[in-house]
């Protein structure tokens, strides 16, 4: 089978209220942070999401004038995308940190199984002594990985792999260099690394850290965003509320004066942004080079997916309180160097003219390619497919490509030359 595809039109129209924000400051820096330099010297407005595709538990951070963001693919290949920019609004997709985890079975669809729904989960990256860090867990594979590298949008990968578990884990560097996993679900467990990240540090902190029910009316805490800001520990989780009808899910705070000790827990927002029954929560909170702060977090969206939105971040009583007077915000100002906000995109018109047999960074393959069977130099402008197996649905079938989901609405044109099928073939 051949597939060129000509076109790819996105219809997007939403309603969202105007609400204007401000955002405290804090002297303090995420660690990792280099020279705090800007070159954002105007402002604009963006409406919330700030991206309108599948972006889910994203997790961002700031090294110099330039934010990256990481998040979920689960199943797809490659894996873990890379994003940058310079305004927390307008991103840019520059990579992903592996092109196949892993090579098995699961992986490559053989027989009955298949990695759906899991894969790879709910990313952490970091940045520190010069060097970045990406870390996350595959429960297909019983795995947890750290990948690491001194040039992100350029990188040479060096891979770790630990044989547990670190649900929705976050890497974190302590004011002494050494690196913890702060992990777990309910119960919330923090273990040593070396300092170089390889593995579990022997005889190291491995311990049980805090019981995320100590926040009431909240229940099944998870997705780690753990930091050290002004001396004080700070632990970011999503939960769900069983207490606040519409919402579902709020965003929870915990912090405690020294690492290994009693921590306090605190709601630091739980709103729908009027979308009943999905609260915007879980992600990541960083500091701009001018000292405000902002939480980047998703929301679920029906089928379109884990949308990315931002929110301002004021800090009350030595609180990261996120939204405005309790209420996620549909529209934020932030500082850019661009005179107005244009929505960003992952979606991607591809007419196949390519000159080497690599897809464009926008593509993500459903599991692990056949690289033997499909092509995009075969026949020039077009992107071919030849059989290998028959599988007894699509599900199973491999060299099945996408794009992440767009909403709230898009639509798709794809050309087909079927003058190579016989009858019979589908």
């Amino acid at each position: 089978m051949i597939i060129k595809r000509i076109a790819a039109v996105v219809l997007c129209a939403a309603m969202f209220a105007t609400m204007m924000c401000s955002c405290a400051q804090n002297p303090d820096s995420q660690e990792g942070d280099l020279n705090d330099v800007s070159n954002n010297t105007g402002t604009i407005t963006a409406t919330n999401p700030i991206l309108w595709s599948d972006v889910p538990d994203p997790d961002v951070i700031r090294v110099g004038d330039t934010y990256y963001m990481t998040s979920t693919t689960m199943y797809f290949t490659p894996g873990v995308p890379i994003m940058k920019s310079t305004d927390l609004v307008t991103w840019e997709l520059i990579g992903y940190v592996y092109d196949e985890l892993e090579s098995n079975p699961k992986t490559d669809l053989y027989g009955e199984s298949n990695s759906y729904a899991q894969g790879s989960w709910a990313s952490s990256i970091r940045y520190y002594d010069g060097m970045f860090y990406v870390m996350f867990c595959a429960l297909d594979q019983g795995k947890s990985y750290i990948f690491k590298t001194e040039d992100i949008e350029n990188p040479e990968w060096i891979r770790y792999d630990f044989n547990r578990i670190f649900h929705d884990a976050s890497l974190f560097f302590d004011d002494d260099g050494t690196p913890y996993v702060i992990y777990g679900g309910g119960d919330v467990w923090i273990t040593e690394l070396e300092k170089d990240c390889s593995k579990v540090k022997e005889g190291g902190v491995d311990q049980l850290l805090l019981n995320s029910g100590i926040a009431e009316g909240l229940s099944g805490a998870e997705g780690s965003h753990f930091y050290k800001i002004d001396g004080t520990y700070y632990l970011m989780m999503i939960s769900y509320a069983t207490n606040v009808p519409g919402v579902a899910r709020c965003q929870l705070c915990f912090r405690c004066d020294e690492l290994l000790g009693e921590y306090e827990g605190k709601v630091v927002l739980c709103d729908s942004m009027d979308y009943y029954g999905n609260g915007v929560a879980q992600g990541g909170i960083v500091e701009t080079p001018d000292g405000d702060w902002y939480a980047l977090l998703f929301q679920d969206h029906g089928a379109v997916g884990r949308i990315p939105v931002l929110q301002p971040v004021t800090w009350e009583d030595g609180w990261p309180i996120v939204g405005v007077d309790g209420e996620a915000v549909s529209e934020i100002e932030v500082k850019s160097d661009k005179t107005e906000w244009t929505e960003s995109t992952l979606m991607y018109s591809d007419e196949f003219d390519y000159t080497e047999n690599e897809l464009d960074l926008h593509w993500q393959w459903n599991h692990n390619p056949d690289n033997d069977n499909w092509s995009v130099t075969d026949r020039e402008g077009w992107f071919r497919i030849t059989t290998s197996r028959t599988d007894a649905d699509i599900f199973h079938a491999r060299n099945s490509l996408t794009q992440r989901t767009e909403g709230p609405y898009c639509t798709t044109e794809v050309l087909l030359d079927t003058s190579g099928l016989n009858p019979g073939d589908y």
